[in-house]
């Protein structure tokens, strides 16, 4: 199906960030940065606990390219592609 989005491709959870207050007995306020843009309020089943990476285990960031002074990440793979108001973004 052309321009439906694949469930399977996109992350689950999208980072950690701190709680910023407890709204009522099932609603927390969360501390998002400005490129997030959704409401800060969310129910709390959709929170889930931040556990620190396992001991021994390796995070191997991709490698840093420097093209004309600014940096950015050489793409291995294009693994799904969707159009958001007219803008194309890509998941790498």
């Amino acid at each position: 199906m052309k321009g439906k989005r694949s469930e399977k491709l996109t992350e689950r959870f999208v980072g950690s960030y701190k709680v910023k207050g407890i709204v009522s007995s099932n609603t927390i306020e969360l501390e998002l940065p400005k490129t997030i843009k959704i409401h800060p309020v969310v129910n709390v089943s959709r929170v889930r606990l931040y556990r620190p990476q396992v001991k021994g285990q390796k995070k191997i960031p991709p490698k840093l390219v420097i093209i004309k002074g600014k940096e950015e990440f050489e793409v291995k793979k294009i693994l799904n592609k969707r159009v958001m108001r007219e803008k194309e973004k890509f998941l790498v």
